[in-house]
Formats: structure tokens, sequence, C-alpha cells
């Protein structure tokens, strides 16, 4: 069931974190640590389809969209029905990424080496990145990035879960909670000042509640109309 939360969010005038809050248990090169295919899933089936779920009601709101998927892997968890025009994906695995049947091009992209996307501004309608933005040391020029690709109005969909291989993690993941996971990934849509207020979803089924499901947690939020970014 759709949650959005209801948090009046008081953000501090000044971005947050330190420099340590991005430091993570393995600091050794990413392109290492992904050398080897993982065609697998890192969430559970239930997560999957509730996430294709609410995809397939947003993604037909932006007809014919052009679509990036971050650190993406061998599946997007797009919908089967393809109201899309586009998909590009960026990922650290090139066998991973050559796999994903919904893909019409990739770039191996490191992004915690180098958070420039490899695309022209107001390239995108949607953004999309699944579990994975607790692994970037350098969220906000990720996410300031995000914003210059898409179009005005255009979506950012961070989703997660409770899951993640926790020596990649950075520190601050680790050291917070669900509750926290949502506002920290808020907090990087607020802080990159493109984007309008972010939305919270709490998508988890009662199975989750039981500890039978992985939890579904999106965050998304709407770019501004003007090219702040620039």
């Amino acid at each position: 069931m759709h949650c959005p939360a209801k948090l009046q969010v008081r953000w501090p005038e000044e971005w947050p974190y330190t420099e340590a809050d991005f430091a993570r248990q393995d600091e050794s090169t990413d392109t290492g640590f992904y050398t080897h295919p993982r065609i697998c899933t890192h969430v559970d089936d239930n997560f999957i389809a509730t996430l294709n779920k609410h995809y397939g009601k947003v993604f037909p709101t932006y007809p014919n969209a052009r679509i990036l998927d971050l650190c993406s892997s061998w599946i997007s968890h797009y919908p089967t029905e393809k109201t899309w025009s586009h998909v590009s994906i960026t990922g650290m695995n090139e066998y991973e990424l050559q796999q994903n049947k919904q893909a019409d091009d990739y770039t191996v992209r490191d992004l915690n080496e180098n958070p420039k996307l490899p695309y022209e501004d107001s390239s995108f309608d949607i953004v999309t990145c699944t579990v994975s933005f607790d692994y970037l040391c350098k969220p906000l020029e990720v996410m300031k990035e995000v914003g210059r690709v898409l179009k005005p109005g255009g979506m950012v969909i961070l989703s997660t879960s409770n899951r993640c291989f926790p020596t990649k993690a950075v520190n601050i993941w680790l050291q917070t909670g669900d509750l926290e996971h949502v506002l920290i990934y808020g907090s990087y849509m607020h802080y990159s000042s493109v984007f309008e207020r972010p939305e919270a979803l709490d998508l988890s089924g009662p199975l989750c509640r039981l500890g039978f499901q992985d939890p579904v947690y999106v965050i998304q939020a709407k770019l501004l109309g003007s090219s702040l970014w620039r």
C-alpha cells in the first residue's frame, strides 16, 4: 500500500555530513570488488514486484520517456509493458550490463571515482537507482548530476531496503536505521537545491512487519522547472 510520509523535515541550513560519514570499511577500488558478475537479485521477490508496480504507475505519466538507471546491473526491475522510448544504464560490471534486456545502451562507470554522468544536459525524463545510492561516497555530486541530466519536471526515483554489502556501504548508512535511511536519501535531493520537496513512500507489505519480507522504501522528487543547477 502506498503510504506517503507526512514528516515535516526541518533540514539544517548547511550540508550536515562529514567526510568520515562517507568512508567505508573497505576502501579498496570498487572496480576490483565488482570484477566478478553477480547474476542474482539483491532483494526478495516481493520487493521487486512492489517496485515494478510502482514504476508501472509513474512511468506512463511521462509518455515515451527517456530513462536512466544508475548503478544498474543485469535487471532494472522495470515493468513488462513498455511505455518509454529509451533506457540508458550505468554500472560497474560490463557483463552484467550487457545482460540487461531492457537497456538500449550502457556505460561502465565508477561514480565513486568519477561522479560526472556521461550524458548531455536535460537528456532524461526519469532517473532511477535501486538499492545502490548507499554505496556512493559523493552522493551530493551525483545527485546534482542527476539534476543536470533530467529535463525540467523530470523525476528521480530512489529505492532502498534493509540489505547491503556492509564493507562497501558508507558509514552513515551502517550507523542508522530504516527511517534515517529515508531521510538521508531525501537530504541528498534537498541539498542539491534543484528538486522539489522529496516524497517518501513506505510500500512494505504486512509480512515485512513480521520479518518475512524485505521492506520497500521509495524516495522520489521532481526537478524544479528552472535550470538552477547550471
